[in-house]
């Protein structure tokens, strides 16, 4: 008995087994058992196959089709590899970028971050008298400044400083709390205290050179050592004309600092030096300066004199030996002086001289062959002049003056009477050639060339004013070096203040002489010489000009004082003036006195003459120089005194 035929299993399908596509041959199907009924044979499917060639599973009746997934395993790994490959590539590119094509420039560029530049201030070179006595120089300081982003704890730190510093804790506090990277604490700290703010170790602060200048003389000298400004350059005086010289040239300081401001042990720490200032010495002596000071000020405290000057000029070199007013100024005060006393009215403030500039008048007479010392002249008590009329400090009746007499009696219608011989153009010529109407070039910031006016300009009474002082103005030292040309035979050497400039590494240079100038002739100076030492004498207007042991040869002025108020010399006062030299046998030094006197009217034989001597006889003693070998000459002011001269007793004898 056949066996029985099974269907197929419950819930069980059955695919037909097909060859796959692509094969050579069917796979042979199994005969049916004999006796068997055959299946029927199910139609072939229809469906498209799969693109990728696989056959897909048949769908059964009434099932529904379930959607297919986007992607096909392979591409989503595929995918999956790029957003892993990608990121890496790009970290990895960037980390190539830093630390190979970059990386340099951003090392660079942090070092650069933490590098501290800290200049290294030049210590301002001295500036000293003849024999090296200090009239300014400069001691180490510094600056104490804060970094208010580094500053751990503003209160404790302030509280730290107050002491130290001796600045309120509350302004302390408002700095170290503030937005900005860089303030100022305090400036021109001692060494001393520096150190002690060091050792507390405070973050955030710092030091920088901030250098100190002293002036040990105080007043003395002030107007021609000038002073600096909180930046330490030179503002007036030889501080600003010689800037350059004395400043020297800053160095710096590199440091690499960490997180609290501190230099970092094994950093860049990298040193430029600075280069000190050069010195400079002048030909002033400390000594005589304060002594010309002092008495200065004594003239100043006498209630009319409201200022009163000074200078001191070697007769061969013209070398300033001291050179000073009243009112001065302290440098080291600057700040607080009244803005009107910080120049140098020596060089910078011009007055009309008066009856000392009659010594110029009277070279020019002598020189041009138009007068001799014992030359007579009829001497009226007044001139005409154009519209105006001109006379002596007294009018009087004629006199018969020699030309010595002339001078020291100081008549102001002689010497326009001599003035009118040489003529105004020639006048001025010997005007400009003793100085006046231009600057001397001494080493002083400010100089004034002073006012002459063209002789072509002049009307008939300026032409009159002039020879006697009066519409002409002069400085101090332009005064001082028209009697220095006198006292050197004839030959003016322009007036110098600066000795030399010695470097830091001891290199001195000499500044460069003035080229001596020829005036007059050594005979024209001679008789000068001769007729200004009259003014001292008997009969003379300055016997309070008389130096004992020394022969004294000067001249008066009193000139009229221009009034600020009206522009007119109403009510303006004197300027009085006393210049001279000594020993008249053998000159060596050449003092200029002039004190302003807008109250007064005495002479300058009273009030100048006398401060002229002090000072005179201070530096002839200071200076070793030994008195006079020969007494002081007989003059014969008068035809009568030339006569009596000349005879050997009183005239008509």
């Amino acid at each position: 008995m056949a066996p029985p035929v099974r269907g197929p299993e419950p819930g069980r399908r059955t695919a037909p087994r097909t060859a796959p596509r692509g094969s050579r041959g069917a796979v042979p199907r199994p005969a049916p058992r004999a006796g068997a009924p055959r299946a029927p044979r199910e139609p072939l499917s229809r469906e498209p196959l799969p693109r990728s060639g696989a056959f897909a599973p048949r769908r059964a009746p009434g099932s529904r089709r379930v959607g297919r997934p986007l992607t096909s395993g392979p591409r989503r790994l595929w995918w999956g590899l790029v957003l892993v490959v990608v990121p890496l590539l790009v970290v990895t590119g960037k980390l190539v970028l830093l630390q190979g094509v970059d990386g340099g420039a951003y090392a660079n560029a942090a070092e650069q971050d933490r590098l501290r530049t800290y200049p290294i201030a030049a210590l301002r070179g001295a500036i000293v008298d003849r024999d090296g006595n200090p009239f300014a120089y400069t001691v180490d300081a510094s600056r104490v400044v804060a970094d208010p982003t580094v500053v751990e704890d503003p209160e404790r730190t302030a509280l730290a400083l107050t002491a130290l510093l001796d600045v309120p804790v509350s302004d302390l506090t408002d700095e170290l709390t503030g937005d900005g990277r860089y303030v100022v604490l305090e400036r021109q700290v001692s060494p001393e205290t520096v150190d002690a703010i060091d050792a507390l170790g405070l973050a955030g602060v710092s030091f920088e050179d901030d250098p100190v200048r002293l002036y040990p003389a105080g007043t003395v000298g002030g107007q021609v050592i000038g002073f600096v400004g909180r930046d330490g350059e030179g503002l007036a005086g030889i501080e600003l004309d010689f800037q350059d010289a004395l400043a020297g040239t800053d160095g710096q300081r590199r440091v690499e600092v960490g997180s609290g401001g501190n230099p970092i042990p094994s950093g860049i720490d990298e040193s430029t030096p600075a280069t000190d200032g050069s010195t400079v010495e002048l030909t002033i002596d400390q000594d005589v300066q304060f002594m010309a000071e002092q008495r200065l000020a004594q003239a100043c405290a006498d209630g009319a004199t409201t200022r009163a000057s000074a200078v001191v000029l070697d007769v061969h070199t013209g070398q300033v030996v001291a050179m000073g007013s009243c009112p001065g100024y302290d440098p080291a005060q600057a700040g607080s002086t009244d803005p009107e006393l910080l120049g140098n009215p020596l060089v910078s403030d011009v007055f009309e001289p008066g009856s000392v500039m009659k010594a110029v008048t009277m070279a020019a007479a002598i020189e041009e062959g138009r007068a001799t010392p014992d030359r007579v002249l009829s001497v009226n008590g007044h001139i005409q002049a154009g519209d105006a009329v001109v006379t002596d400090a007294h009018d009087h009746a004629p006199v018969d003056w020699t030309v010595t007499g002339i001078l020291a009696k100081s008549s102001n219608v002689g010497t326009i009477m001599l003035a009118r011989e040489v003529g105004d153009e020639t006048l001025e010529r010997y005007l400009r050639a003793f100085g006046v109407g231009e600057r001397s070039g001494i080493e002083l910031p400010g100089e004034s060339a002073g006012i002459l006016q063209d002789s072509a300009d002049w009307t008939e009474s300026r032409a009159a004013n002039v020879p006697i002082g009066q519409g002409v103005s002069v400085t101090t030292l332009q005064m001082a070096s028209i009697f220095q040309t006198i006292a050197n035979d004839g030959v003016r050497v322009p007036p110098r203040v600066v000795a030399s400039v010695t470097a830091p590494d001891g290199t001195t240079s000499t500044p460069a002489a003035a080229e001596p100038i020829r005036v007059v002739s050594e005979d024209t100076a001679d008789d000068l010489a001769h007729m200004l030492e009259a003014v001292v004498g008997p009969g003379g207007t300055a016997p309070l000009g008389e130096v004992d042991g020394y022969r004294v040869a000067g001249k008066t002025g009193t000139a009229q004082r221009a009034n600020p108020e009206c522009g007119c010399y109403e009510g303006g006062g004197y300027v009085t003036t006393f210049v001279g030299f000594a020993p008249a046998d053998d000159p060596q030094y050449v003092v200029a006195v002039d004190l302003e006197r807008p109250t007064s009217s005495a002479e300058g034989g009273q009030v100048a003459a006398p401060v002229f001597a002090d000072v005179m006889r201070y530096v002839l003693t200071e200076g070793g120089v030994v008195p006079s070998g020969t007494p002081r000459p007989d003059f014969a002011l008068t035809g009568a005194d030339l006569a009596e001269a000349e005879t050997g007793g009183p005239a008509g004898d």
